[in-house]
C-alpha cells in the first residue's frame, strides 16, 4: 500500500506559505507507518516545536493501473476520506533551505491521521466536495475540491506515469488555505459535506 501526497494544490495555500504555484503536481510519499486510524490520538513529536495541521481530501484507489489515460482516470478511485497531513514546519523549512527532501518533516510515524471512507456515489457532487477542519471547535480550514489546481483525474494520470497504482493505495490531494500550528491539548475535527468524520486529539 502506497500513500501519495500532493503539495501546493490550492492557490491560496501556496500563497500563504509564499511558495510558487507548481506547473505540474508536486508529489511526495508517506509510509504505511504514518497512518493513524479509528480516531486514535496523535502524539506531538519531540523533534519539532512547530507542528502544523493540513486537512485534505484523500482518494482511495480501487483498481490497478499504469499510464492511465485521462478519459479513464475516474474509474481508478471510488471513495474519499478526510486526512490530516501533519508537517513539522520548522524541520521542513530547514530542509527546503538546503534543497533536501521533505520526508523527515512529512512522513514520520503517525503523521497521517485518516477517517473512514465515504463512497463517491454518496456525495452530492463528487467534482465539488466541501470539507472543513475545526481546531478546538473553531473552523480553521474551509475548502472545496472545485478549487484544486490539479483535479483528481489529473492526479491519477500524473501519478500513473511514474508508479503503478494499486487497489488500496491512497492519494492525499492537497490542503486549502488556513494551515496552522497545533499544541498538546488541541483537538482537530474533520468534516466532509458537513459530516463529522474524524477527531484527532493532540497528546
Amino acid at each position: 500500500m502506497k500513500i501519495f501526497c500532493i503539495g501546493r494544490n490550492y492557490t491560496e495555500h501556496a500563497k500563504e506559505l509564499n511558495n510558487p504555484l507548481p506547473s505540474e503536481p508536486l508529489v511526495f510519499m508517506k509510509p504505511p507507518t504514518a497512518l493513524v486510524v479509528n480516531n486514535k490520538p496523535f502524539f506531538y513529536p519531540d523533534f519539532s516545536s512547530d507542528l502544523h495541521y493540513e486537512g485534505e481530501i484523500v482518494l482511495r484507489i480501487c483498481k490497478n493501473g499504469r499510464s492511465v489515460q485521462p478519459e479513464f482516470a475516474a474509474r481508478y478511485y471510488d471513495a474519499v476520506a478526510f486526512g490530516i497531513d501533519f508537517t513539522a514546519r520548522d524541520v521542513q523549512d530547514k530542509l527546503k533551505q538546503k534543497g533536501h527532501p521533505w520526508e523527515i518533516a512529512k512522513a514520520f510515524d503517525r503523521s497521517a491521521p485518516l477517517s473512514a471512507f465515504v463512497p463517491l456515489d454518496q456525495l452530492e457532487n463528487p467534482a465539488a466536495i466541501r470539507f472543513q477542519m475545526k481546531k478546538n471547535g473553531q473552523v480553521v480550514q474551509d475548502g472545496n475540491t472545485r478549487d484544486l489546481i490539479f483535479t483528481f483525474d489529473t492526479l491519477i494520470v500524473h501519478l500513473s506515469k511514474y508508479f503503478t497504482l494499486q487497489k488500496g493505495d491512497y492519494v492525499f490531494t492537497g490542503t486549502p488555505a488556513g494551515v496552522g500550528p497545533v499544541q498538546v491539548g488541541d483537538v482537530l475535527e474533520g468534516f466532509i459535506e458537513d459530516k463529522h468524520l474524524i477527531t484527532c486529539a493532540i497528546k
